[in-house]
């Protein structure tokens, strides 16, 4: 008779612990469990996935379109009429919600990893619902406010879609390793087929991925055309006040080759530079005026609007988070000046030679200038000095009268016609949001000598692409930061794509198939030699597969004692496998 003892083996296992703990408040060793999950924590860690993918497309979304910040609190500004920069909290709670959400994500999968059952503790499923709910309100808002910025996700991906492609091609391959493992794990063979399956079909269609994947960098690096010139919107307004002298000299040292601005028409008929309907954001008409504060700026005389202070409001708001890094000379000039006529700025683009480009707003019905708005204009334009071919006018409003007038004006339109239509108004140039053109757009219009202008360009990344597809010009409101911008960020071949994008499918399709022969090697040896007096408790011990204490520790019990008993058949001469037949 055989004696022996079961094996009590019971590890700390402090990793498992936190794991189980953090994850589902599981501290204890029996309150974990190796049962199959239930379909309701299926349920949790379905909507905890959904809820990861949506945060991440979310933050994708906001951190792209950077470009456009300035463009959104403008937008908040005139709906709200308090000036303040929303792009802070937005980015700080998605942040900070994604990386709550992607820890949870990675706890989930460790416990995929170590067959532990999911059990998502409810305070983190209360967390799991306000990130997933806050997300979707979020996205709605802006479906419904600012609709027209998605188009920033798909022309981002133009950029960033191969490096994202490998990166999601990386995460996938040692995602491997966990469905490796399972099944291995799993006991019912339509389980492991199903999941295997799956996983198959994710891999293979980001293998081909790239080829719905269309860059204008993308390309032969002697197709590349003259770097885009940059025009200075409102100056530079991240280094001075908009729409001020200062901001346009600014824009100047920038060697920028235009200066754009909006112009209204005072009172007195005086055209100025003011983007906004009112004077509250940008003057200190509140202190001045406080019962004219909420009044449109085009009823304000001209002599009124030059007692305002047009600078003060840049050193007390600080929009850009320049002001700390001014000195006291800067902050001096910042803090006097005041609001830019027309006139100033076509004076200031006549003295250095560049083009001027501005867009005019026409007065309210009851303001006194409702009718002669253009005429006004132009006599402006006229007697300020600049050469006609200086000048790019853009309003449709009497521009054949304006041909007349000025027949040298660089005629420009803001909306997209067709080439026919153009030629037939005289317009040889376009000015549209990047988002309005495409990268055909650009190469037809070129094609039938109409060049084009892309507003408001403020990114590296955006100029660059741009730049591939073959834009002649951009408005930007930081031209200091594409000054910068000597060549495009990337540019490659078709070859070099099509060579990077094979290499990293046949090395990704190489690790998976290591990790899957790596993970099932010992099932796979027994399964194909045929060896069927190979102990199957050896196979599991043996296997780099996790099992529970409970069933490790039987195994090893079973192991011991059919080790002990071949030992005792050998000493007594007896062979084991009529042993086996005798019992």
């Amino acid at each position: 008779m055989v004696k022996h003892q079961p094996l009590q083996v019971y590890e700390r296992q402090l990793c498992l612990s936190c794991l189980t703990g953090i994850y589902g408040c599981r501290w204890k060793r029996y309150q974990r469990s190796h049962d199959d999950t239930t379909k309701w924590e299926c349920l949790w860690t379905v909507i905890l996935f959904g809820t990861f993918s949506l945060l991440l497309v979310w933050f994708y979304f906001w951190w792209e379109a950077h470009n456009d910040y300035n463009e959104f609190n403008w937008f908040l500004y005139n709906r709200s009429g308090e000036w303040s920069d929303g792009t802070v909290p937005i980015l700080a709670t998605t942040a900070a919600g994604l990386t709550y959400i992607a820890f949870l994500v990675i706890l989930a999968l460790c416990h995929i990893a170590v067959g532990q059952q999911l059990n998502l503790h409810w305070l983190h499923k209360i967390g799991v619902t306000a990130a997933l709910l806050t997300t979707v309100i979020g996205v709605i808002s802006v479906s419904q406010t600012w609709g027209e910025e998605w188009d920033v996700v798909s022309i981002s991906l133009q950029a960033t879609g191969p490096f994202l492609h490998i990166g999601a091609l990386a995460a996938l391959t040692a995602l491997a390793w966990l469905v490796a493992g399972q099944v291995a794990r799993a006991e019912k063979t339509r389980f492991q087929i199903i999941v295997l399956l799956i996983y198959l079909a994710v891999l293979l269609s980001l293998y081909l991925t790239p080829l719905s994947i269309s860059s204008p960098c993308i390309m032969e690096r002697d197709s590349l055309k003259a770097r885009p010139v940059v025009i200075g919107h409102q100056g530079a307004p991240m280094l001075a006040p908009e729409n001020t002298l200062l901001s346009f000299r600014r824009a100047l040292q920038m060697n920028v080759s235009g200066l754009q601005a909006e112009v209204a028409i005072s009172l007195d008929g005086v055209p100025f530079l003011m983007r906004d309907r009112t004077l509250r954001r940008t003057t200190d008409v509140s202190r001045v005026f406080p019962e004219r504060q909420y009044e449109d700026a085009s009823f304000f005389n001209w002599t009124d609007l030059r007692s305002l202070n047009a600078g003060l409001w840049f050193l007390k708001d600080d929009p850009y988070w320049v002001v700390q890094y001014m000195s006291e000379r800067e902050r001096w000039m910042v803090g006097n000046q005041t609001v830019c006529s027309l006139e100033q700025m076509l004076q200031l683009a006549a003295r250095t030679n560049l083009s001027a480009l501005f867009t005019l707003r026409r007065p309210p019905p009851d303001h006194p200038h409702h009718l002669d708005w253009v005429n006004l204009t132009l006599a402006t334009v006229l007697h300020s000095g600049i050469a006609q071919n200086l000048v790019r006018w853009s309003e449709d409003w009497d521009r054949e009268q304006v041909r007349l007038e000025a027949p040298g004006f660089q005629q420009i339109s803001t909306k997209k016609q067709p080439l026919e239509t153009l030629h037939k108004k005289g317009i040889s140039k376009l000015l549209l949001r990047y988002n309005q053109a495409t990268a055909r757009d650009v190469r037809t219009y070129a094609a039938g000598n109409v060049s084009m202008t892309l507003y408001t360009v403020n990114e590296p990344w955006l100029y660059s692409l741009l730049w591939c597809s073959g834009v002649q010009s951009v408005s930007s409101e930081a031209p200091q930061l594409l000054k910068k911008v000597l060549s495009p960020l990337w540019l490659m071949s078709p070859d070099e794509y099509c060579l990077i994008w094979v290499a990293t499918d046949l090395i990704s399709f190489a690790l998976v198939l290591g990790i899957f022969i790596f993970q099932n090697y010992h099932m796979i040896r027994w399964r194909m030699s045929g060896m069927r007096s190979y102990n199957p408790e050896q196979i599991m011990l043996s296997a780099a597969v996790r099992r529970s204490s409970r069933d490790v520790n039987i195994m090893k019990e079973k192991l011991i004692f059919s080790e002990v008993s071949n030992g005792i058949n050998e000493d007594n001469g007896f062979d084991y496998y009529n042993n086996q037949d005798i019992h």
